[in-house]
């Protein structure tokens, strides 16, 4: 059973980018369904899809790499956990290395990115930064 499911989508993706695989297979579930579109409409991965295998379903990531050798995702932080929520308000959104990288925040309209929210003017909890 895994207690954080957001952190094991990080840990899978950032392991999978280390060892330099194409495909990563990740457990499926709605709120991961929405952070890799936020990913991938971002362009740190070139998609996903849903697949079967023995009854369970999974997604498909297909990660992206810049000249072939180095990931599109050099880092990734788990902000808010189980343990101890993080919330920001509409003039404290947080922003990713100035910029470079993007920050999932789940707002009362649903995920989105930290430039996002800003532009919306909506704060809410900071689930993780990825640059």
């Amino acid at each position: 059973m895994i207690t954080d499911p957001i952190a094991d989508l990080l840990v899978r993706l950032g392991n999978a980018a280390r060892r330099r695989q194409d495909v990563v297979k990740v457990p499926v579930s709605k709120v991961k369904r929405q952070i890799l579109n936020i990913l991938g409409k971002e362009g740190f991965i070139l998609g996903y899809g849903e697949f079967q295998e023995d009854g369970h379903p999974y997604f498909s990531v297909q990660l992206r790499y810049v000249e072939e050798a180095r990931p599109m995702i050099t880092g990734m932080r788990r902000i808010s956990k189980p343990g101890r929520r993080v919330y920001v308000g509409r003039d404290d959104v947080p922003k990713v290395r100035n910029g470079i990288g993007v920050a999932v925040i789940s707002t009362s309209k649903g995920l989105m990115t930290d430039s996002d929210s800003r532009r919306s003017g909506l704060g809410g909890e900071v689930l993780c930064s990825v640059w």
